[in-house]
């Protein structure tokens, strides 16, 4: 290696993997609260829009 040259070594491979498990655990979450919300379908908008 010549004097000038840098590598991110393990620090760098350490931290990129930390984010990157990070950002899988974030995404996993994200889909399990998304997944909780009840759209109402737009049939039932109307039903309720309709006044007898």
């Amino acid at each position: 290696m010549a004097a000038g040259e840098v590598s991110p070594g393990l620090l760098g491979f350490t931290v990129v993997a930390l984010i990157g498990l990070a950002l899988y655990i974030l995404i996993k979450s994200m889909n399990k609260q998304m997944s909780k919300i009840s759209v109402p379908r737009e049939a039932d908008l109307d039903d309720d829009k309709k006044p007898e």
